[in-house]
């Protein structure tokens, strides 16, 4: 399953980026007519507010992707110490090449499943667009748990299933059949659920069939 994950996203490469921030009219009309209109770009801007812009403490980006909506902001916390992953080989060479040769970056190659990291290492986890992809999801929300310090913020974005038909019978019978996505995959309610079991403070939010949320360990 790890493999057609990692050979899925390396066969998008040169569509990945152009597909999430609408920047053609074909990408657009996708979004339109598949995805209710929800614009990436504007969940990426609230997932991104909840990091302050004088953070200095530690952040995992966990997946990083190609930092297409990460970089700017990434570049611009110099005081901060972030540490970008993904399981994709190709997703993380186009991110080092967004934001190589900056000191307070690194780039590791790991599994959300099983993160070669201490207990409460972090005080943000961040994950934008990961958890629909990831194969095994109950294991990515307990590893991203464990590895965020107590009282700390774990910001992320993902596909839910149940808000529109349309969307869901893309997700399922192409984007899942490609590799892009992993089934299953979770209601509102479902995911909400998960997410009060694990922390203190939950912050829900939807768009279309996207949720959006900010949580406090």
């Amino acid at each position: 399953m790890a493999d057609k994950i990692q050979d899925a996203y390396e066969s998008s490469k040169n569509i990945y980026d152009g597909v999430l921030t609408q920047g053609n009219f074909f990408s657009r009309m996708y979004i339109k007519l598949f995805w209710s209109g929800t614009d990436d770009n504007e969940i990426a801007r609230k997932v991104l507010s909840y990091i302050p812009d004088d953070f200095s403490g530690k952040l995992l980006d966990v997946p990083v992707g190609t930092a297409v909506f990460t970089q700017r902001k990434w570049s611009s916390l110099k005081n901060a110490h972030i540490t970008c992953l993904d399981y994709s080989t190709d997703m993380l060479e186009q991110a080092k090449r967004r934001l190589d040769g900056q000191a307070h970056i690194n780039f590791i190659q790991d599994d959300v499943g099983n993160l070669q990291m201490d207990d409460e290492s972090f005080d943000i986890v961040l994950s934008m667009n990961g958890f629909h992809a990831f194969p095994d999801k109950q294991k990515a929300f307990s590893e991203t748990c464990r590895v965020l310090k107590s009282g700390g913020d774990f910001i992320a974005c993902v596909y839910i299933r149940g808000k529109s038909k349309r969307t869901d019978w893309l997700v399922k019978n192409i984007l899942a059949k490609k590799g892009w996505f992993t089934p299953p995959f979770q209601t509102e309610e479902e995911l909400k659920n998960t997410l009060q079991k694990m922390y203190k403070e939950v912050e829900l939010h939807i768009d279309g069939s996207m949720a959006y949320f900010h949580c406090v360990k």
